[in-house]
């Protein structure tokens, strides 16, 4: 018994010192380190104006559509007060080209009425005459006089029927046509300058915190200068930089898990989304002349499966490599 016993504590003794050798002959396991990020929106406006309202500041939570501020611009104003004015002006020339006026009408009808009646007493006169010529009573002479008033007579009644249509027709189609573009030019210089006024009004364009503000009371800032940054704190995302060694069939949609240490290491798992290739100046270069080759960077994006209370961009994220499950 007592031989068997010491056999088994050499056995005992063998398989704990193969087991520490195991242990101290691994390589340790690698830890890859990444960081938190999330869409940053960086809010300009449109059109130049000085600060008269700031709604927001750095730490608040805002919802889509909230006005953050607010921009004055007196030459906006200037100049949308100007267009109304000459969109007024040519509604009004629109409106005069395309009507004429009843009083004028009335006098073209009595100028034609005029005329009418000259031709009547003109055309009598030389019937008289023609009568009178016939029984030696008047002179070729005198019907000649009342033949050419007769005729004068006719062009007259002519032109007044022609001048009473140019009344009733009002302008022509080219004036008509002119005055109505400038209508709609005038029309879109308004709608334009109402779209610009209306820029002034700046309004977060998504959920998320204010981490910048710029913006001060009474500041001029011109179109496209920064204003405010917004970070969109409901969607974070996850983003390690391996070697393409490292991926080893990693693939979107895996699945793994990693710690973050300023959530207490709260263990998250995470689904992959995207796998970028980084650009040439991210690639591992070879140290030795032979027996080595280059290794590109690969960037990997990962979501967390469920929503994470308090991640915020730029907190580490740690992962051992390459993961247990995926």
């Amino acid at each position: 018994m007592w031989r068997l016993a010491r056999v088994l504590i050499g056995l005992a003794v063998l398989i704990g010192l193969g087991a520490l050798l195991w242990i101290a002959t691994r390589p340790p396991p690698l830890i890859v380190q990444g960081e938190v990020s999330a869409n940053r929106v960086d809010i300009s406006p449109r059109v130049s104006g000085r600060i008269a309202k700031l709604n927001a500041d750095v730490g608040d939570n805002v919802k889509t559509g909230t006005v953050i501020a607010e921009l004055e611009s007196p030459q906006l104003v200037a100049g949308l007060h100007m267009t109304e004015a000459a969109l007024a002006v040519a509604e009004a020339d629109l409106v005069r080209v395309n009507s004429t006026r009843p009083e004028t009408i009335a006098a073209r009808k009595a100028e034609l009425a005029a005329a009418a009646a000259d031709v009547t007493l003109y055309q009598e006169d030389s019937d008289r005459q023609a009568k009178l010529i016939a029984t030696g009573a008047s002179t070729q002479s005198r019907v000649d006089e009342t033949t050419r008033n007769l005729e004068a007579a006719i062009r007259k009644r002519e032109s007044a029927e022609a001048n009473l249509a140019l009344a009733i027709a009002g302008a022509s189609k080219e004036e008509k046509a002119l005055a109505a573009t400038q209508v709609e030019r005038a029309k879109s210089t308004l709608n334009q300058q109402q779209v610009d006024i209306a820029e002034l009004t700046i309004r977060a364009p998504i959920s998320g915190q204010v981490t910048t503000r710029v913006a001060e009371l009474g500041e001029n800032f011109s179109a496209g200068a920064p204003l405010f940054s917004l970070i969109d704190m409901q969607n974070p995302w996850f983003t390690f930089n391996l070697r393409e060694d490292l991926l080893k069939g990693l693939k979107v949609g895996d699945s793994f898990d990693i710690t973050v240490p300023a959530l207490r290491n709260a263990k998250i798992t995470v689904k992959v989304t995207t796998i970028n290739a980084q650009g040439q100046y991210a690639t591992w270069r070879a140290t030795r002349a032979t027996g080595d080759f280059d290794l590109r960077t690969f960037e990997v994006r990962a979501n967390p499966t469920s929503p994470i209370e308090g991640l915020r961009p730029g907190m580490s994220a740690i992962a051992s490599w390459p993961p247990a499950e995926r």
